[in-house]
């Protein structure tokens, strides 16, 4: 299994439009952060969580060629603002299908329409098949068995999803008991981690490490960043040696 990070970021990226905050004039790359979003590649079958607003950057940096599955974990724009940059791959493969909760599916059928609708379609339109994801109910993604993982932003529902023994969850601030079960002791988490200050609907860095405490994954890698949080080099010290600051362009083999 191959991962790749194709965005890190928080919901306005790093830097930020206008920002004079020192980590948004860093040169380190490290410190230069796309909207979050993961690739996944598993054998010949190739997965992508959540399309924001620099998909159409990330699929061109990464040389993505082909997807069998794009996943969504929750509506908010950073997540699916980049839906319509699915066309190229639509163009070569046809309908491209997506996974979400029906809440997901529902919203995205309102802001783009005209990729889900199937009558008198703009023949410039990608398609879609959309497919319900349901709480503790796996799904196949060719020979892939997906496990969504149920959590919370804030009041807001989301999907974290779990594949062999790598485990994604963003924009999580709580999380049910009972889930957990379906994370301890993976090979690898990534789990957002928005900054040391507490924040209303993100894990801070003091939760985020409770919770790895609790799980206790081999490694972890820390995304869904913002700038509020510091330099790449200066977390990275802070943190227990099985965790890392996740950064754009990061590839790891599990």
């Amino acid at each position: 299994m191959k991962v790749y990070f194709l965005g890190t970021g928080t919901s306005q990226g790093i830097p930020v439009i206008g920002s004079q905050h020192s980590v948004c004039l860093s040169s380190d790359p490290r410190d230069k952060r796309l909207r979050v979003s993961i690739w996944i590649q598993i054998e010949t079958t190739s997965i992508v969580i959540d399309c924001g607003p620099d998909f159409r950057q990330q699929m061109l940096i990464s040389n993505c060629q082909h997807i069998d599955a794009l996943l969504f974990t929750h509506e908010h724009a950073d997540h699916t603002a980049g839906l319509d940059d699915i066309r190229p791959f639509y163009f070569k493969q046809g309908n491209i299908p997506v996974y979400g909760h029906e809440r997901v599916l529902k919203n995205l059928g309102k802001r783009f329409d005209y990729i889900f609708q199937t009558d008198d379609k703009y023949p410039g339109a990608p398609s879609v098949l959309p497919i319900e994801v349901k709480e503790n109910i796996t799904f196949q993604v060719q020979n892939v068995t997906v496990e969504p993982i149920n959590a919370w932003h804030g009041s807001l529902q989301v999907f974290g999803y779990k594949l062999h023994d790598f485990v994604y969850l963003t924009d999580v601030k709580t999380i049910d008991v009972a889930e957990l079960e379906k994370i301890k002791h993976c090979k690898i988490l990534v789990i957002n981690c928005l900054r040391e200050e507490p924040h209303a609907t993100h894990f801070n860095l003091e939760e985020v490490l409770h919770f790895i405490s609790l799980v206790q994954p081999k490694k972890t890698y820390l995304t869904h960043i913002s700038h509020l949080f510091g330099f790449h080099s200066e977390i990275q010290q802070k943190l227990p040696t099985n965790v890392f600051v996740a950064y754009d362009n990061l590839e790891i083999i599990i």
